[in-house]
């Protein structure tokens, strides 16, 4: 991989894992409810669960998507569904006086969140088939490894964002209008994918 296709690799990973997605809004409601700590397997499962994900896809998943496109649909309608469930369990998880209702994601459930999420698919099929046109393994390392380092930056930026964000959620009146609002901008974070 040339120096110019790294860099527009490193960009576009950049911008995919920074922007607003599934994952991103889960680690920033997370951090608000239970804060960075107890949200780090979460985080660590979409950072290693997302990088093995990109290369799994460009070995081949892709493909087989393409030989059977009703794959591809029923995996969507699966996301969809599975994104909705999750959106209902933060919009009814409980104030800060209740933390105990509140659970983020373990590292084997985010990891595995991965092949569920949309905007996940959706990346990892543009960086394989862009960024490694000659179906080079070494390359679909380079491009794995590349998410896998602007993953634990970006998600760690969320986490703190919402960690931030608790100090205004001083009220369960304010805790349970934020995981509303959370559980809103996750389900409208798949629209753009359908």
């Amino acid at each position: 991989m040339t120096f110019d296709q790294l860099s527009a690799l490193a960009i576009f990973a950049f911008v995919s894992t920074f922007t607003p997605g599934p994952n991103n809004l889960m680690l920033m409601t997370s951090g608000a409810n239970v804060g960075y700590l107890r949200t780090l397997p979460h985080l660590l499962g979409i950072t290693f669960g997302f990088a093995a994900m990109v290369f799994l896809v460009g070995l081949g998943l892709s493909g087989l998507f393409s030989y059977y496109p009703n794959l591809y649909t029923g995996l969507k309608y699966l996301s969809v569904g599975y994104l909705c469930y999750l959106a209902w369990l933060i919009a009814t998880s409980g104030a800060q006086k209740e933390q105990h209702d509140y659970r983020p994601l373990s590292f084997l459930a985010a990891a595995s969140f991965q092949w569920v999420n949309p905007k996940g698919w959706t990346m990892a099929i543009t960086a394989t088939t862009v960024y490694n046109q000659n179906g080079s393994v070494s390359q679909l390392v380079t491009i794995a490894t590349t998410f896998l380092l602007f993953n634990l930056p970006s998600g760690t930026t969320w986490v703190i964002a919402g960690r931030a964000i608790k100090r205004w959620l001083k009220s369960s009146q304010r805790v349970k209008r934020f995981n509303i609002l959370m559980a809103v901008l996750l389900v409208a974070s798949i629209i753009p994918m359908l």
